[in-house]
């Protein structure tokens, strides 16, 4: 699997998608730039596996806008273990007492 997308970490809370667009686009062609808003961090993605190593290389640990950078690889996203409904029969007893049906 082709390594692509970063994780970018400890952002200025003011840096826009613009701004790390610009950063990113010396080491390469940047496809996409999501920043969650005030939150400090985002996700960005390059064209090819190289181009994300060199700005992992190059930018994990520099300064922008006043703060570390913390530059990794993203995760994929995560899935949903929990089957819909666990936990819960929807049976009940015990009258009006709302108990669960235990067994």
């Amino acid at each position: 699997m082709e390594k692509k997308k970063l994780y970018l970490g400890n952002l200025n809370y003011s840096a826009t998608s613009e701004e790390v667009r610009t950063l990113l686009s010396e080491f390469g062609n940047v496809t996409s730039v999501n920043i969650i808003e005030e939150k400090g961090f985002g996700f960005a993605e390059m064209s090819t596996q190289e181009e994300a190593e060199k700005v992992l290389a190059e930018l994990n640990g520099k300064d922008f806008k006043g703060r570390t950078l913390k530059i990794d690889f993203a995760n994929p996203p995560k899935k949903n273990f929990r089957p819909a409904g666990a936990g819960f029969s929807g049976e009940r007893s015990g009258g009006d007492r709302g108990g669960y049906n235990r067994r």
